[in-house]
């Protein structure tokens, strides 16, 4: 005897559940924070953002108590006028990330770039800090 898997919603539930979550949830389409990528090697940390198609103007970056902070807000308004309707759209994004910073960075070296659509912030290591010894055992 086969098992046989019994629905009991009609067919075009799903589609309809598809419908409401592609064209009816605007603040999920509009409330996420980029990727971020994060690089060590012996002298840097790197933080890379993917946020396309913002402006180096966009971003703010902070610094606080070994708090790195990233912060963009966007806002966009579209306005189509025709003889018998007015449409107008508005797009506000916004994000803000923080990172807690190692004592080893040395904050007054920091660097940001934003070229094709990637944020990418250098945190270069301070000589004087090691993170790592040997403990000895008495």
């Amino acid at each position: 005897m086969n098992l046989i898997r019994f629905n009991r919603l009609p067919f075009h539930h799903g589609l309809l559940n598809n419908f409401e979550n592609d064209f009816l949830s605007f603040d999920k389409k509009e409330g996420t924070i980029p990727a971020v990528n994060i690089h060590e090697n012996d002298k840097h940390f790197v933080l890379e953002f993917a946020v396309p198609g913002m402006n180096k103007d966009d971003f703010k970056i902070g610094l606080d108590n070994q708090v790195l902070t990233v912060h963009t807000e966007n806002k966009k308004e579209n306005e189509e006028r025709e003889t018998s309707f007015t449409r107008r759209e508005f797009l506000y994004t916004n994000f803000n990330r923080s990172f807690s910073l190692p004592k080893s960075i040395d904050t007054h070296k920091i660097k940001a770039d934003y070229t094709d659509g990637i944020l990418t912030i250098s945190l270069p290591k301070s000589k004087e800090t090691k993170l790592s010894r040997e403990i000895k055992i008495s």
